[in-house]
């Protein structure tokens, strides 16, 4: 990448789990040339599992991972959807579809609604291996945070983490609620850090019309300055 573009310096934005990715990396390469990292509603804190919604679904006592992974090899996707939708099935099943025709004479709103269902339908698995990382290292130990993960056989120091770094936060989401992307600040070496937080949920921030109005002028305004 730096070798097409014809520079040592880049910046790198991950949602959701890709933000527990580009965290992982800026902590291990933190000399490849990562300037700016912008981390999306990032699920990195789970010392606190009661406040985490997804907890309910993956606790050691109710949700046997090996077996689940044993059955279908990597983790589908529908079931990943099924598991966020069913956190608020009343919003997911109903309320978004009696708003929907409420609003089928506002074209700007039905829009809104068919990029929310466009992005929110397409179901992708996760490899076998990383999902069980992701709910036995992060969920249930908190390894990331505590700085006992260990990659390729190397732990992973959040210290070691020193690029300009934006955190923007959703301040409705359920799904990685705020409390999991406020602590990383204390944990890195960085100098110049940020926390933007947003109203809207998970998808709202990325594709609402909170996206169009706060989030991306924002992150724009952010990269602007420190990219030159």
């Amino acid at each position: 990448m730096k070798t097409l573009s014809g520079t040592a310096e880049f910046s790198l934005l991950g949602w959701c789990i890709g933000a527990i990715l580009t965290t992982i990396y800026a902590s291990m390469r933190p000399d490849d040339g990562l300037r700016n990292l912008l981390l999306l509603t990032a699920p990195l804190d789970f010392s606190k599992p009661q406040d985490l919604t997804f907890a309910r679904w993956t606790d050691e006592k109710h949700f046997d991972v090996d077996r689940v992974l044993a059955t279908f090899g990597n983790m589908p996707g529908e079931m990943i959807d099924y598991g966020a939708k069913a956190l608020k099935p009343i919003e997911n099943y109903i309320a978004n579809y009696l708003k929907l025709w409420d609003n089928l004479d506002q074209s700007q709103g039905c829009g809104i609604v068919a990029r929310h269902e466009h992005m929110g339908n397409r179901y992708f698995p996760i490899a076998g291996g990383a999902y069980r990382q992701l709910i036995v290292d992060l969920y249930r130990n908190d390894r990331l945070m505590k700085g006992t993960l260990e990659i390729r056989g190397k732990l992973v120091n959040l210290k070691r983490l020193r690029a300009n770094l934006l955190t923007v936060i959703a301040e409705g989401d359920h799904i990685t609620p705020p409390c999991q992307s406020e602590a990383i600040l204390g944990k890195i070496s960085s100098t110049d850090t940020e926390i933007f937080r947003v109203p809207g949920g998970h998808i709202g921030i990325m594709a609402g019309s909170g996206a169009q109005k706060l989030t991306w002028p924002h992150i724009d305004q952010w990269l602007a300055t420190r990219s030159r």
